[in-house]
């Protein structure tokens, strides 16, 4: 009975964990994206809200390469350009 106690307790552990990085893996993307936003507007000015969603959509890696590539934009279609040759 311990032991059927214990393995339950250890995969419920186990659970909770993986919920809990998951979570925090969002929180940091959502994050990101944010940020990355900001830097757009402040950079490029307004963005269309689809290129906006496009964004919020990219994976924390892809908002690092963003992070760096958006340094080197200057209007709106480099960053449409950069969008289509990162999900490729």
């Amino acid at each position: 009975r311990e032991e059927i106690r214990q393995q339950v307790r250890q995969e419920l552990q186990e659970e909770v964990r993986q919920q809990v990085q998951q979570e925090l893996q969002e929180e940091v993307r959502q994050e990101a994206s944010a940020l990355i936003r900001r830097q757009l507007l402040r950079r490029l000015g307004a963005v269309n809200p689809q290129i906006q969603e496009r964004i919020a959509q990219l994976s924390v890696p892809q908002l690092e390469n963003l992070a760096d590539a958006l340094l080197d934009f200057s209007n709106e279609a480099d960053l449409t350009a950069w969008l289509d040759n990162s999900s490729n």
